[in-house]
């Protein structure tokens, strides 16, 4: 039997990802005495809680509310020091260039600890020759690194793989509430556009925007192994984890509701330094 191109790109790049070794992280210590996230509009936790809103209280990183249970509200439990201390410098739809920036701000902070999840905007963009380079994304994400390491030596950083855009579209295209949202705000076109469509140009191209996640979680973990100790990847946790239509938001079909709030801060806490 001939194995479809495309099913092949799809595996060898998975597996190029999965031989990226996480870096050996060091006793993480006690728990952190503040906190910082960086990141786009998940973590700015839009569309949680209000139409086409940031909901910053329902972050799965720095986030208020007890249902979510944030990395902050986990860590407090253990550390009331950090109590107010919780920083969202992530913004609305930010791209991997723009954690140069928001590094500067964390390190403005003080944070004794940073999550930095982006990505997503890098390759849910207008069209496929829209997304940012692999070259350019490990650019980007290592120059916010540094001035981390430079301004916060001693700071704790998770580094987040990037969500699977592509099982968005495999939750959400057999809905018609989900494909007619997405073609109305024109959401995610690289990969969402012509969504019921089995042609093979549409088949192959879904295949290279995933594949284009795929890539940037190899550079994020190879950044991160670069960083040293400090760093924690997530092995790839949050793209591995089968989300379902049921934690998306029903005003976009893209971004996590509260129920994809709650469970983005469980399982990336989990693989991270777990306090």
């Amino acid at each position: 039997m001939r194995v479809p191109r495309t099913l092949l790109t799809l595996v060898a790049g998975l597996a190029a990802a999965a031989l990226i070794a996480s870096p050996a992280a060091a006793d993480p210590g006690p728990p952190p005495g503040s906190i910082a996230s960086m990141g786009d509009s998940i973590t700015r936790g839009f569309n949680a809680c209000g139409w086409y809103s940031d909901c910053p209280s329902r972050s799965w990183s720095t986030g208020t509310t007890t249902s979510i249970n944030s990395h902050y509200l986990r860590i407090l439990a253990k550390n009331a020091a950090i109590s107010g201390k919780n920083y969202n410098d992530a913004k609305s739809g930010a791209k991997v260039a723009d954690m140069y920036g928001q590094a500067g701000s964390a390190v403005s902070q003080g944070a004794a600890y940073i999550t930095i999840l982006i990505g997503a905007n890098d390759a849910c963009t207008s069209t496929e020759a829209g997304m940012t380079t692999p070259a350019a994304f490990r650019a980007s994400i290592d120059s916010a690194l540094a001035r981390i390491s430079s301004g916060l030596p001693n700071a704790k950083v998770a580094l987040l793989s990037v969500p699977n855009v592509w099982q968005l579209w495999s939750v959400g295209h057999v809905s018609g509430s989900a494909t007619s949202t997405w073609g109305l705000f024109g959401i995610c076109q690289s990969l969402l556009a012509n969504p019921t469509s089995t042609a093979q140009a549409d088949v192959d191209r879904r295949a290279r925007v995933r594949q284009r996640v795929v890539d940037f979680n190899t550079q994020l973990a190879q950044a991160c192994a670069a960083y040293g100790p400090n760093c924690d990847w997530d092995d790839n946790a949050v793209f591995n984890y089968p989300f379902a239509l049921s934690q998306i938001s029903t005003w976009d079909y893209f971004h996590p509701n509260p129920a994809g709030q709650t469970v983005l801060a469980s399982v990336s806490y989990a693989a991270g330094f777990n306090w």
